[in-house]
This record gives structure tokens, sequence and C-alpha cells, in this order.
């Protein structure tokens, strides 16, 4: 599993890379084509097509992530198939805003066109990340 475990941690890189570069449409290629995507604020997005358009805007104002590959635990779950969580954080305008952090939860599917995100889930981080 562990040229899963890199292989998913190039795709978190490619993640976060993407957000902090406003490439909506790289973004959701991350993701499979059926995705399931629920935000921090609790919207829920299906498919790829509309994690690139609910990104677009978003994308537009001052919000970077911090790399998630250094603190991503990656899970086997079977056979091309890992449960990865991590610590999520981000900056508003340059500023860190610990009331913005978040545990992300993302199944990743090795599938024709390489590693791609399944399912994500933002969710407000209550206590320590970790």
């Amino acid at each position: 599993m562990t040229d899963a475990t890199g292989a998913v941690r190039q795709l978190l890189q490619r993640l976060s890379d993407a957000w902090n570069a406003g490439d909506a449409a790289g973004y959701a290629d991350l993701f499979t084509e059926d995705a399931d995507y629920i935000t921090f604020f609790g919207l829920r997005m299906r498919g790829r097509t509309a994690i690139e358009e609910g990104h677009r805007e978003l994308f537009r104002m001052p919000i970077t992530l911090e790399p998630l590959a250094g603190t991503a635990d990656v899970k086997p779950l079977a056979e091309g198939a890992v449960l990865v969580i991590a610590g999520g954080s981000s900056t508003v305008d340059g500023q860190v805003d610990p009331n913005r952090d978040s545990v992300i939860s993302l199944t990743a599917v090795d599938t024709p066109e390489g590693w791609r995100f399944a399912s994500f889930q933002n969710t407000r981080a209550s206590g320590p990340r970790g």
C-alpha cells in the first residue's frame, strides 16, 4: 500500500496547489465524475461539474490552504481504495483564523485516470488537530 499512500499524498498536494492557484477546473479534475463533496458549511455538491462550478466563485476570494499532505493519515480500505483524514487550515487575506480549522475526510480510489477523490467531507474542528 506504500505506492498508494505516495500517490494519494501527491494527489493531496495537487489539491492544495489547484486551490491556491484558483484553478477550479484543475481542482475538480482531482475528483471522480460522480464524486460527493460536502463543504465546511454543509453544502453538498454532486459530481465533478458541480465541484468546479461551486469553486469558481470561491476561488476569487483571498483564501489559501495550508498543504494537506503532511497532516494526512492514509488508511487502506480495499484494493484501490483508501480513507484519508487530514487537518485543514486556511488563511484569509494572509491572516490565519483558527476558527476556520477543520478535519477533512476523503475517499480516494484508483481509477483509469489515476488516483482521484470519490468523496470529500470538511468539518469544523473542535479541539486540537491531528
